[in-house]
């Protein structure tokens, strides 16, 4: 898979975890930082991931901050995206069975990078359940 990761300097060594993880199963990663603990803006790191989702240019994105809301509402701005807050891996499960989320936002803060590795696995291992989840995903964008 294609996966887009961004972050901002609360989320830089978990970046660097899952990025590690996500290389070690084969997927092809895109870095959009920062790769530094010093204080940046969070949309600067998530815009450029809903970008790469919005162009078809991967299959999902992954964004990390603080609480997580910043980024995941940077992220929403964006046609197309569909960006999910996830602190445990049965919401992130959820997020892409009901709501075929293609970006996952992780809450460094409320995390640990272990538990935020199993909720990045649990959100890519988990298709799209379709059905009557169609229609609802449907009616998420403005028109």
């Amino acid at each position: 898979m294609k996966i887009s990761i961004g972050n901002d300097h609360a989320g830089t060594s978990y970046k660097v975890a899952i990025k590690s993880y996500l290389e070690s199963e084969g997927h092809n990663v895109k870095n959009y930082g920062t790769d530094s603990d010093a204080s940046v803006d969070y949309p600067d790191f998530g815009h450029p991931v809903a970008q790469d989702i919005e162009e078809g240019r991967v299959d999902f994105g992954i964004v990390i901050c603080g609480s997580g809301n910043g980024i995941a509402m940077s992220v929403n701005k964006h046609k197309g995206v569909r960006g999910a807050l996830c602190w445990i891996k049965e919401i992130a499960i959820l997020a892409r069975e009901h709501n075929n989320a293609n970006v996952l936002a992780i809450p460094a803060r409320y995390t640990s990078e272990n538990q935020a590795i199993a909720i990045v696995k649990a959100f890519l291992n988990t298709p799209f359940e379709g059905g009557r989840h169609q229609l609802r995903v449907e009616k998420i964008a403005c028109k």
